[in-house]
């Protein structure tokens, strides 16, 4: 029977060449390879955020032998995290991991590092989270941290069906695959967040101009100054007990409804 690889490994593997493939058997290695390099790619796929999850979880299911699917967590500072999956399956088992906050990828992100077992149902370190999975039929896990050289981004649940399903060449594999995983994860968080910040600063800049418009629709109405246009604009706000942007907005609509009607003569 193989022997998994069931307490807790540092998160670097055993010896590798150059390349980062551990020295394992040649179909083993040419899909560890596969998946790097399709890896690599994901950056210039134009894939939104999610979507690059689920293939960077895809990748981790081909890169490491008997897996049967995976899922990946990535972790979100003030936001919630996102977690994605390669099958149904395995959706429903890090829903019952994530929802009890017990289990092989929630220790892996606390130990930071790499988690096994090959009979969940039975393993003591997972009392609640162990016999649910087992129940539903998955007995194999290796979890893989996912971490960068500044900071843990999250981790990959990878599971198998059969018992025993992962031994110290699947981790060494795992590893392998988790330490570019993690960057391109890392990459993929940061250009979400960049194009957040952009929209979130359009935005801003929409609401100013739309709120400065309105300002000078009420300066030219009443012959006032920004300061008691602006406090005129507040107080329609208040009393209609609606947003500051959505009033002004009214304001432009109707000064330009009113420009038109005038220019037609209706």
């Amino acid at each position: 029977m193989a022997q998994t690889p069931s307490q807790g490994r540092g998160a670097a593997g055993g010896a590798a060449p150059d390349d980062g493939v551990p020295s394992v058997a040649g179909a083993d290695a040419a899909d560890l390879r596969a998946s790097l390099s399709a890896l690599s790619r994901l950056s210039t796929c134009g894939l939104g955020l999610e979507d690059l999850l689920v293939q960077v979880a895809t990748l981790a299911v081909q890169a490491i032998p008997r897996a049967d699917g995976a899922g990946l967590t990535m972790i979100e500072n003030e936001r919630s995290d996102i977690v994605v999956a390669s099958a149904p399956f395995v959706k429903d088992i890090d829903a019952i991991q994530y929802g009890i906050g017990e289990g092989p990828g929630v220790s892996a992100v606390g130990e930071r590092k790499t988690m096994g077992s090959g009979s969940l149902g039975g393993d003591p370190r997972w009392p609640r989270f162990g016999p649910r999975a087992g129940r539903l039929g998955v007995h194999s896990v290796l979890s893989l941290p996912l971490v960068t050289p500044d900071s843990i981004v999250g981790a990959i649940n990878v599971y198998a069906h059969t018992k025993d399903a992962f031994d110290d060449e699947a981790a060494d594999l795992g590893e392998s695959f988790a330490a570019p995983a993690a960057i391109a994860v890392q990459n993929a968080q940061l250009l979400a967040k960049a194009k957040r910040l952009a929209a979130s600063l359009q935005n801003a800049l929409s609401t100013r101009a739309v709120i400065d418009q309105a300002v000078g629709i009420l300066m030219s109405r009443a012959g006032s100054t920004a300061d008691e246009a602006f406090d005129r604009l507040r107080q329609l706000s208040q009393t209609r007990n609606t947003k500051l942007t959505v009033v002004a907005q009214s304001l432009v609509d109707e000064a330009v409804r009113r420009a038109r009607a005038r220019r037609t003569g209706g």
